[in-house]
């Protein structure tokens, strides 16, 4: 899906909360080029996390699959590199 190492998240459809399948991620708000700087999220021992920049509820779903989301939209892959 992705092509980081660290899954990269964004609220482009502006939901109230995504649910993720990781713990540490990134989150780079809106898809470009309206994105805030793309931050280093650790949730540590929290099950859920607010992003300080753009307010998006990130919620931890251990069913999901490390860089899975839902609603799966919010998933971002950088254009691939040549």
């Amino acid at each position: 899906m992705a092509d980081h190492g660290t899954p990269h998240f964004h609220n482009q459809p502006g939901v109230a909360h995504v649910r993720i399948g990781a713990k540490e991620f990134m989150c780079i708000g809106a898809l470009p080029p309206g994105d805030h700087p793309h931050i280093f999220i650790d949730m540590g021992d929290a099950d859920d996390v607010v992003c300080p920049y753009c307010s998006t509820h990130y919620i931890y779903d251990p069913s999901l699959e490390h860089d899975a989301c839902v609603p799966p939209e919010c998933a971002f892959a950088s254009a691939p590199t040549a």
